[in-house]
This record gives C-alpha cells, structure tokens and sequence, in this order.
C-alpha cells in the first residue's frame, strides 16, 4: 500500500478528530489526512490536495456532501467517495449512486465497517496504480522498440554505403556519436548478432551477388566488398560457406547452365 491522500469532510469538529484518530490507529500514518468543515472547503481542499480518497458528510452548511461529491467527480473521475451520515434517506442513496460512490456508512460507524471502506479504497487504488505502471512501462517499451529500429536503419544504412571501405567498429559508432562500449551494445539489441558477424555476412551476400558476373575475379570480388587481401578473402568466405570462393562460383554457374 503506498501513502494515499484522505479528505475528512464534517461540520462537526469533534467528529472530524475522532475519525482522524481512528484512521491513524487503523492505517498507522499510512494515509495523509485534510480536512474541511463544509461542501464548498470540501471541493477547494480537494482541488489544493487532489485527493485519492474523500470521506464526506452528507448533512453540511452552504452546499451538502452530495453537491460537493460531484464538483469533486468533474476535477477527478478517479476519487474514492464515502459518505457518512446520521441520516438513512433514500434520496441520499440515490444521490451516493448518482456520483459512483464506494460506500455509505451510517454514524455512528464502528471501526471495523470504516476499515472495511477504507481497505476496498485502497485495493481500488492499488490495482490503478499497477494498471498505470503496467501502461507506463509498455509506453517504455513501445517507445524503446522504436528508438532502436530507428538506430537500425541508420546502422543498416550507414554499412550499405561503407561496406566497401575498411570498416571498423569504432568507426561507425563515431558517426553516430555513441562510445564503442554502447554501441556494442545497442547494435546487439537491433540486429541480435556481433557487428563484426554482421558486417562478413552483408560483404559475403554481396561478394555472392558478384560471382554470377564473370567480368569479375575472385580478387577482384575480394576488394570489391572490402577485402583487400584475396587469400583472406578465401579463407573467411570457406569458413562461412563451405566451400572457396572458386567452388562456390563454379557450383553457381553450373546450376544455372542446366536450369
């Protein structure tokens, strides 16, 4: 439970202390309680304070609980409202109904039906809070999901124009301003690989892409995707594929001759 905002609405000063006290026995400090002694400083404390909960008597001078209950409904639709009053008329009641109060309790109430309303109160608001936190962290995440597909594209971006050149982690994480730690990181995050993996598999799919042009050597092909060295070339390529760069054009070409 956390520290939730009580409002004890009472003409009656000495009715106003009394349920105070049995609120701070009951809750042990738990609530931070404000108090008005009619309808119009009702609804004005309320509106200060905004309070999660506004414990009201119905029978007040200048405008009753009922009134003040609905000026308190239009500033905030979330309030938990309980009367409290000397008098059991239906038209209180419906009143009570009228503005989505939780509860009516006739005076004198004992300590255990006012816990009762007040502990329901508080289940109301702790279940809010969660739903608002819960909404606040998807907000989080929908917006975190976001911010890394666009990380992504300007990543995506970024090595379809350099792929080409001598490319190192350090040096992409510069042009978008991030530290290498960070964007080691980040860069997991998006693409669920190492940049380092990512960058061989995007230069072999374009060194791939190449053996079908026979204008083309393999070293050619080599340095033309960012490998200057052939033999290295060749052997990171074999690695990943299978087979040499050499084998692969030759099964390539030969599945296209009898296509």
């Amino acid at each position: 439970m956390g520290m939730y905002r009580i409002l004890i609405a009472d003409d009656e000063p000495i009715e106003r202390m009394v349920i105070s006290k049995k609120i701070n026995n009951l809750f042990q400090d738990q609530f931070e309680i404000f108090q008005a002694e009619n309808g119009r400083e009702a609804v004005s404390v309320h509106e200060e304070n905004m309070c999660d909960i506004a414990l009201l008597d119905i029978e007040m001078p200048g405008i009753n609980g009922i009134e003040a209950a609905e000026q308190i409904r239009k500033i905030n639709k979330q309030c938990c409202i309980i009367f409290i009053t000397a008098f059991d008329e239906f038209l209180y009641a419906k009143g009570a109904i009228r503005v989505r109060a939780l509860d009516y309790l006739l005076k004198p109430c004992n300590d255990e039906e006012l816990a009762n309303a007040l502990y329901e109160a508080v289940r109301i608001l702790d279940s809010k809070q969660e739903v608002t936190a819960e909404e606040a962290k998807h907000t989080y995440n929908e917006n975190a999901s976001g911010k890394l597909v666009i990380i992504a594209e300007e990543i995506k971006n970024y090595i379809e124009k350099h792929y080409k050149d001598e490319l190192g982690i350090q040096d992409v994480a510069g042009v978008l301003n991030y530290s290498e730690a960070y964007f080691c990181k980040i860069f997991r995050q998006c693409f669920d690989k190492s940049f380092t993996t990512y960058l061989m598999e995007y230069r072999l799919k374009k060194a791939k892409e190449l053996m079908m042009d026979l204008r083309y050597s393999i070293k050619d092909i080599g340095a033309e995707v960012g490998y200057r060295d052939s033999n290295y070339f060749s052997k990171i390529f074999k690695k990943a594929e299978g087979m040499t760069p050499t084998e692969f054009r030759q099964r390539v070409l030969s599945q296209k001759i009898y296509q």
